[in-house]
């Protein structure tokens, strides 16, 4: 969700109000796809190289994510929609794991789409989390080497049990991955869009829908 700080900084405002718009389009977004039956969304919310930013923007950000999420919650519970996080717990304050997992336990049993927040997350570190894993189970003698594939290594990454990504989307024009999902988004189409989060709205989601449902996805194979 790139772009909260230049739509700001070309209105002449302070990055806090791009990032407050932001999530504004989050809320949009995430009812929009309920709405169009859509299984997952998935918000990269925050890397684990973003804690490089200005203290003062980083604390605004938490602040920001736990009033939103208190401030959701009864829309989250109306939509029936789950909530899930991904990420490392080491370094995020105390105040914002207590609201996230909350959250996560109050929407656990909704059966709508599920929002999946990527909040200190980094695509390497997960791999590292779930090498480290196998690693533990071999010691242990639990893993046999011989019998991991990539199902077993799937079921170690902190998406076990959620789909990989069909479609990716990328604003503010940025064309990189930027250390997201990286084993995830191995056959994921992708669709970049000038606009900047704040923007982001429906028909920018249309947009990236019908691109992708546009093209032919062969996952290696030919056309039938």
């Amino acid at each position: 969700m790139d772009g909260n700080g230049r739509w700001a900084q070309r209105r002449g405002l302070p990055r806090a109000e791009g990032h407050r718009a932001g999530a504004t389009s989050v809320r949009r977004i995430t009812e929009e796809s309920a709405r169009l039956g859509i299984e997952q969304l998935t918000l990269y919310c925050l890397s684990s190289e973003n804690w490089k930013r200005p203290a003062e923007e980083l604390n605004f950000l938490m602040e920001l994510l736990q009033h939103y999420l208190v401030e959701e919650r009864p829309r989250i519970m109306e939509s029936n929609i789950q909530v899930r996080w991904i990420g490392r717990r080491a370094g995020l304050p105390e105040a914002a794991i207590r609201v996230l997992e909350e959250t996560v336990r109050l929407s656990a049993g909704n059966t709508g789409l599920r929002v999946c927040m990527a909040i200190n997350y980094g695509g390497r570190a997960e791999l590292v989390d779930a090498m480290r894993q196998l690693a533990e189970e071999v010691r242990q003698g639990t893993m046999d080497p011989g019998a991991i594939d990539e199902d077993t290594v799937s079921s170690r990454l902190y998406t076990a049990g959620m789909p990989d990504p069909d479609l990716l989307i990328r604003t503010a024009g940025e064309m990189r991955i930027s250390n997201y999902l990286l084993w995830q988004i191995s056959y994921a189409e992708i669709y970049v869009t000038q606009a900047f989060w704040p923007d982001f709205d429906e028909s920018q989601l249309h947009a990236a829908l019908r691109s992708y449902t546009a093209r032919e996805r062969r996952f290696g194979g030919l056309k039938s």
